[in-house]
């Protein structure tokens, strides 16, 4: 179970490094694909916070409270963090590309 942690940090990084490739490939050729990889980045972050919340109901099946009370706030906070970075990063990158259309 301790898989989904790493999992989860995996997919954060990747939800948050496809809307960079997008927005760093705007200028060099005719991108079109930039929805699959937006689409693929909120997938992702989607997949990493259902990861989160698989691990919890992990700890709570074991009865593991200490480790639930250790780590809820920061899933909370980081979990707030992956979310509102790759929806701004996603923005950014539609606004940028709709500009150009």
């Amino acid at each position: 179970m301790g898989w989904l942690n790493v999992g989860s940090l995996v997919l954060g990084l990747i939800a948050w490094i496809l809307p960079i490739v997008n927005l760093t490939s705007y200028d060099k050729h005719n991108n079109r694909n930039w929805i699959v990889l937006s689409i693929m980045s909120i997938s992702a972050c989607a997949i990493a916070l259902c990861f989160q919340i698989i691990y919890n109901n992990h700890l709570v099946k074991i009865e593991d409270w200490s480790a639930l009370m250790d780590t809820s706030g920061a899933v909370a906070s980081v979990s707030a963090v992956l979310l509102i970075v790759t929806f701004l990063l996603n923005s950014f990158t539609m606004l940028v590309h709709r500009a150009k259309q």
